[in-house]
């Protein structure tokens, strides 16, 4: 802890520089704006996938080719190690390389978000500062949930508490409660929000009241929303959301990209029938048939997908049709 705390006060003339804000500075949707942000985070951010070789390896070479694509496409930023990543997959040594292959890759005004969480807040502290070595520009730390049953209110804010304290990286809360059985309690948020070093949650679970809630809850803070899937991004910025985390974008990242655009210019119709057609696909690459078929999708899109690593199987003949008829009837194939 000692050592983590020195390297976090070390960073913090770093983190300084970096609190830049987006390009276009756009103003806020259906809300007057709030107070600025230290680090502003309204855009899209695919949670790149990881691809590995046919001999289960993190294969860099196609990463970098996956990059290279993407730097056309005016995201914000771009989401390493989270579910989308296969992050409980990899090794601690290939997590710090990948998040060090992606920010060589990337140009200095392109946010790097790094899945930092970890079952207990000591390894989460470790893990955050060494991804903050490795060239992150904030973490996003998903809520421990091997003990669910003891993760109480009180427990997650001492747990985000802490490791926002030691962290030299600004945080970003991940309620992702498909994956972990556990949505992190409105009333921590609420909590976590006034915290300097926290700003912002990506919300995955869908409930566009909470987001509205945490949105009005916390205008008075440092704090961001951000939708944490493609279904409900036009919702979400509705209710004053700054961006989104949508593993839909790996495949559809343009076609997000403009869906922002839509919303923030305040064209509504137009973005109401693009978001119309993202739904399907979105629910396909995610609920449906998960990382394979996220993968997948990318292959016919132009970029690598490749296997999941073991035990995630790959689609059958059958899911690989209904996944491209999904795509074809919404327009995209």
């Amino acid at each position: 802890m000692a050592l983590s705390t020195r390297l976090a006060s070390s960073l913090r003339p770093t983190l300084a520089a970096l609190h830049r804000a987006a390009p276009g500075q756009c103003r806020g949707l259906s809300t007057p704006p709030g107070p600025e942000h230290t680090l502003d985070l309204r855009g899209i951010f695919p949670p790149l996938s990881t691809p590995f070789s046919h001999t289960q390896e993190v294969d860099y070479a196609q990463l970098e080719g996956n990059l290279r694509r993407y730097a056309s496409i005016p995201f914000r930023g771009l989401v390493v190690l989270g579910s989308n990543g296969e992050y409980p997959y990899l090794s601690p040594r290939e997590r710090l390389e990948v998040v060090g292959c992606v920010r060589r890759a990337l140009p200095r005004d392109c946010l790097l978000l790094a899945g930092s969480g970890c079952e207990s807040t000591q390894a989460t502290i470790e893990l955050t500062v060494s991804m903050a070595e490795a060239g992150a520009d904030v973490a996003l730390v998903v809520t421990p949930c091997y003990y669910r049953g003891a993760m109480t209110s009180a427990a997650l804010v001492q747990h985000y508490t802490e490791v926002a304290d030691a962290s030299p990286l600004p945080i970003v809360l991940y309620s992702v409660p498909a994956n972990t059985g556990l949505d992190l309690p409105l009333e921590a948020v609420l909590t976590l929000a006034q915290h300097p070093n926290i700003i912002g949650i990506k919300d995955s679970g869908g409930d566009i009241t909470r987001v509205g809630l945490m949105v009005h809850k916390t205008q008075q803070e440092d704090f961001q929303v951000l939708a944490g899937s493609a279904g409900f991004l036009l919702a979400s910025y509705a209710l004053g959301a700054s961006g989104g985390v949508c593993a839909l974008a790996n495949v559809l990242g343009a076609p997000l990209c403009q869906l922002d655009r839509l919303c923030r210019d305040g064209r509504w119709q137009e973005a109401r029938s693009l978001q119309h057609r993202l739904i399907e696909p979105n629910a396909a690459v995610t609920r449906r048939f998960g990382i394979p078929g996220l993968k997948k999708a990318m292959e016919w899109f132009g970029y690598y997908g490749g296997p999941c690593r073991t035990p995630l199987a790959p689609l059958s003949p059958l899911q690989v049709e209904e996944l491209r008829g999904t795509f074809s009837t919404n327009g995209w194939l």
